[in-house]
């Protein structure tokens, strides 16, 4: 036989048995394991684009990449002077719509109904005085001592100052009942709509300082100081300390294993000695095809239901898409101790 053929054929020889070895290790579960269930996934460590909520000139931002962030760590803060202006400018008008609203609860202080009542004492004396200017100016007109132009002027200077004395008392009536109960409303209304402005305006320049939410480490310093940002523009992007999740997939036959709260130990290339614990926190009621991400030995085409394991004290030895194997504790079966 030529030694090319028998090259090759040793060649493929090897190769199915590579391949036989990789199906005998690599399976999604064990069926030869009575106390363990093993899956294979990959590491999930969540992210955070950190971002203002308004827009302004960025000012400073203290973290670089890598650094470790605790939550409420103040990260960045943009120019807030335009923010503090208008918050003075809402307080102003808190104030200005709390004083009227104290005038008008509190109505008129005794000097000026005193004032009142003095205003309609020189009109009613106006009045009488035109009343008196009148009559006399009627008999003159009969005897035809006066023209009718001064009798006709003296009859509408009796009607103004009717008209004035009216609007006087009316105006004395007014300062000593008080202000009515919608003007004390509306000017309520008016406060409660100053005091909400203020409170915008503070939320604004809160929002000019940006906090971490969670503990996490910088991935990404994306902009820096004396950039103009809009609101929602990307800073810092952060992963987060926790939690920390493994994705896996189990076949429809073992999904009777699984449930949330199943216990599990996580271990990894790096560091396979030393486990790390978990639970199964989520198993999906959909079906999906297997993902290109699950190498396994079985049929790609093949349907699995995803879950997600957490790692209760996760560390840096967990990064994200890290391959990992995790072992599932199976239920004890009917007469097992």
């Amino acid at each position: 036989m030529p030694k090319r053929v028998i090259a090759g054929a040793a060649i493929v020889a090897i190769i199915a048995l590579g391949g036989f070895f990789l199906t005998s290790q690599m399976g999604r579960f064990s069926a030869d394991d009575d106390e363990a269930l093993v899956l294979y996934g990959n590491v999930e460590i969540r992210q955070i684009e950190l971002a203002f909520r308004v827009s302004g000139r960025l000012e400073e931002v203290m973290l670089e990449e890598g650094d470790a962030v605790i939550a409420g760590d103040l990260v960045a803060r943009l120019d807030a002077i335009p923010y503090s202006d208008a918050l003075k400018i809402a307080q102003a008008e808190v104030a200005i719509r709390t004083a009227e609203l104290s005038r008008l609860e509190a109505g008129l202080r005794p000097a000026e109904i005193d004032r009142a009542r003095a205003r309609v004492a020189e009109l009613e004396a106006s009045a009488r005085m035109a009343l008196q200017n009148y009559d006399r100016q009627e008999v003159l007109v009969k005897s035809d001592v006066v023209s009718k132009q001064i009798f006709d002027e003296s009859t509408a200077a009796l009607r103004v100052a009717n008209e004035r004395l009216a609007a006087a008392r009316e105006d004395l009536a007014i300062a000593i009942e008080g202000f009515r109960s919608e003007e004390i409303a509306a000017a309520s209304a008016g406060v409660q709509a100053a005091e909400a402005a203020a409170s915008s305006a503070q939320t604004r320049v809160n929002d000019a300082s940006l906090v971490a939410p969670s503990d996490g480490i910088i991935l990404s310093r994306i902009n820096e100081r004396g950039s103009i940002l809009q609101a929602g523009e990307p800073v810092l992007i952060m992963a987060l300390t926790r939690p920390v999740w493994i994705r896996a997939y189990v076949e429809e036959p073992a999904l009777g294993l699984v449930a949330p709260g199943t216990l599990a130990e996580i271990f990894t290339d790096a560091d396979p000695d030393h486990p790390y614990q978990g639970q199964v926190g989520f198993v999906s009621p959909v079906a999906e095809f297997t993902p290109r991400t699950v190498e396994t030995p079985d049929l790609r085409s093949d349907l699995v239901y995803q879950l997600r394991i957490i790692v209760e004290a996760p560390d840096d030895g967990l990064r994200q898409g890290m391959p990992v194997t995790i072992q599932l504790a199976l239920p004890k079966k009917a007469g097992d101790r």
